[in-house]
């Protein structure tokens, strides 16, 4: 009987097309735009994640997320190097700065400033020049891409056309000359300013002047010791917010869905996805179930029961949801190896398509109940009637 109901169903291959090129759409719309959302959410915390040489960022108790300034005391930095089951702790500098490059163009980028004798949370890759370079009078370190766009600089006034910024080429930091001795390649991040890194003594004095200068606290835990409670001992003797490197991701990623349209956006356009796939799955099938409401009324005539009707329509619905899901997933993939040579995030991880197939899958058993009373309803006497 199964096979009998997807001869039914493929034998009329205009509503059969029109099925399943509905669902796909859908599946398109759910998975490409959840790949799509999941790649920001993903993006919020890439630099937390290049910066991984450690295993605890300890900051302010009222940080919310990666570019929020909230500033400790110095003295932070040895009562976390105190607390029981800590290996190291190393000062980390972070804040905004006006720059000028040499042709006069005038940007706003992120400095960096790293423990002087380690470096350590510097970023994965150094493309050119070399990261112990940064330890020579003035040295900066640039992001290559940055490099060739917002740090790009004329040849000469009134060029029209601009280079990259090149090892030895020079720029100001808040009127403090410096000069690029290298350039990294990182992780793209939800934020756009240039990053833009030099040593934490350096940082501190090109730095407009505060009384509390210091930003985060890179710590390791020693081995043997649970990673989460040495965090919670070091919230309790410190009076600061320790958080292993998932927790202060997570804290990052929730503070920008909720102050930002951007879950609300992406919903939106998923919710879409799924009331059209209800829709058109509901129309065709309730349609396609009226055409051949003499073939089932011929079955039931025969003596089949209304659950082999109902096994017949389900086993139509499903082939329908997984040829159409498998079409749409397929395009999203294939669109998502464009979209990641340009600017917007794409991340399909394995939760995208598990998400968007129950969705489909619901959509499709929505639409089968809104027209599996009609089967049920069926009188035999119908496919004698002229």
């Amino acid at each position: 009987m199964i096979r009998i109901a997807l001869r039914m169903l493929l034998g009329d291959k205009l509503k059969y097309a029109g099925l399943v090129a509905g669902l796909a759409f859908a599946t398109l719309l759910i998975t490409q735009q959840g790949s799509i959302f999941a790649g920001f959410v993903l993006r919020t915390g890439a630099w937390i994640r290049d910066t991984g040489q450690a295993d605890l960022w300890v900051m302010d108790k009222q940080v919310e997320f990666t570019e929020d300034r909230k500033t400790m005391l110095d003295s932070s930095l040895l009562r976390v190097r105190g607390v029981e089951g800590v290996e190291w702790a190393v000062p980390m500098y972070k804040a905004y700065m006006p720059c000028r490059l040499s042709d006069g163009t005038r940007v706003v980028v992120r400095v960096i400033g790293l423990d002087d004798a380690t470096l350590l949370g510097a970023p994965p890759i150094i493309e050119s020049g070399a990261l112990e370079a940064l330890r020579q009078d003035r040295a900066v370190l640039i992001d290559a891409a940055d490099a060739q766009d917002e740090l790009a600089i004329r040849e000469a006034l009134g060029d029209t056309s601009k280079r990259p910024l090149q090892v030895g080429d020079r720029l100001d930091l808040n009127d403090h000359e410096m000069v690029v001795v290298g350039r990294y390649r990182r992780t793209t991040e939800f934020f756009w300013d240039p990053l833009i890194y030099t040593t934490y003594t350096r940082a501190l004095a090109i730095a407009p002047p505060e009384r509390r200068m210091l930003n985060f606290v890179l710590a390791r835990v020693k081995p043997g010791y649970d990673h989460d409670a040495v965090a919670a001992k070091i919230s309790e003797l410190s009076g600061l917010q320790a958080y292993t490197e998932a927790g202060f991701e997570a804290r990052s990623e929730e503070f920008i869905l909720r102050k930002t349209g951007i879950l609300a956006n992406f919903g939106i356009t998923i919710a879409l996805g799924f009331v059209i796939g209800v829709l058109i799955s509901g129309q065709l099938l309730y349609n396609f179930i009226l055409d051949n409401q003499r073939s089932f009324a011929a079955m039931k005539a025969m003596g089949a029961s209304n659950f082999m009707l109902l096994r017949m329509v389900a086993a139509q619905v499903l082939f329908a949801a997984f040829v159409g899901f498998g079409i749409g997933v397929g395009l999203t993939a294939l669109s998502g190896n464009f979209l990641e040579k340009s600017e917007l995030a794409f991340n399909m991880a394995w939760q995208v398509p598990v998400f968007g197939g129950i969705a489909i899958l619901i959509c499709c058993l929505f639409a089968a109940a809104l027209s599996i009373s009609r089967v049920l309803r069926l009188e035999p006497a119908v496919v004698f009637k002229g």
